[in-house]
């Protein structure tokens, strides 16, 4: 009798653990859907790419990315959004999926406060003020007293209306009181190639894109936006450097799933990919690309969405864009 009551009291102890343990397996027992809202190659991709390798290590399991590009990311955030809330299917999401779009259509298919369930950041840029190594500045200053002197004659090319090129722009040119050109364009290659020749003054764009053009001599950084210069150009002051500290933008990237993602899938996605990006190995595979990698809890990605969502439509509507 003795040996029956202890037998019983050692299952009453191990049974629950044993239960909490099988459910943790059952969530990483199946293949992961990545879904990445650009075409193969590009920085997001390459980012992703990493990213699924990293946690098909991780979780033992094939993690499947599908590459879903085109109508300002909402064809790939719909395609995330069919899908079961059951944490096996996770979306590349950006500072346009979740906050600028708001600003660019009248009437999204989803909503990027509510419909979202948020994983973590994974990484930002800041845009690099570069101008075509002809132009005969050679910091802000000089730019915006040449800007002065040429009133609504000086251009900047961007990626379209309301992208974050855009956006820069447009702030750039209210805190320094100039009239400057938006010209826009349906690529960085394009818009590159017209600021290099000096058909358009200048361009904040992304590490990746500027920084080899300006080590070939094409192109001359003057700047970075927001209050830290950037690790890839340490010599490059930032906006808020020279006096320019509305100019804050950075562009962001984090995961997300859909909303009622069991808590449980969340937080093991979270501490899987933080444990992930955050290790040498991985940053140093992207130390090229100019981008700050930086993970975070869900409830502190979920914040910067809110704030971004409540910032830049307003914005975008004062600078003209009109929706879709």
């Amino acid at each position: 009798m003795n040996s029956l009551l202890k037998a019983l009291l050692v299952c009453s102890l191990v049974l629950p653990g044993v239960s909490l343990a099988q459910d943790t397996a059952k969530y990483t027992d199946k293949p992961l859907r990545f879904i990445v809202p650009y075409p193969p190659g590009g920085l997001g991709d390459t980012f992703s790419r990493l990213l699924a390798d990293g946690l098909q290590k991780k979780r033992n399991q094939p993690v499947i990315v599908e590459n879903k590009p085109g109508a300002s990311q909402i064809i790939g955030m719909e395609n995330m959004l069919r899908a079961p809330a059951d944490g096996y299917t996770v979306f590349l999401g950006s500072m346009t999926s979740l906050a600028t779009n708001l600003g660019s259509f009248k009437k999204l298919s989803y909503d990027p406060v509510t419909d979202v369930a948020p994983i973590t950041t994974l990484f930002s840029t800041p845009l690099f003020l570069a101008v075509s190594s002809d132009v005969p500045v050679k910091n802000v200053k000089e730019l915006v007293d040449f800007a002065k002197s040429k009133s609504g004659e000086l251009s900047y090319a961007s990626l379209g209306m309301g992208s974050s090129l855009h956006l820069a722009g447009e702030l750039f040119a209210q805190e320094g009181g100039i009239d400057l050109l938006h010209v826009p364009y349906k690529g960085s290659v394009p818009a590159l190639t017209d600021v290099m020749s000096g058909v358009v003054t200048m361009i904040f764009d992304g590490g990746s894109t500027v920084i080899p053009q300006a080590q070939a001599g094409k192109l001359r950084i003057l700047a970075v936006t927001g209050d830290q210069r950037s690790d890839s150009l340490k010599d490059v002051p930032s906006m808020d450097e020279v006096g320019f500290s509305s100019v804050d933008i950075r562009v962001w990237w984090g995961l997300i799933a859909r909303a009622g993602t069991p808590a449980n899938a969340i937080d093991q996605l979270s501490k899987d990919v933080n444990s992930i990006i955050s290790s040498p190995d991985f940053v140093a595979s992207l130390s090229s690309t100019g981008i700050a990698i930086k993970g975070s809890t869900p409830e502190e990605f979920s914040a910067l969405i809110k704030k971004e969502a409540g910032r830049w439509p307003g914005f975008m509507k004062q600078v003209g864009v009109v929706p879709q």
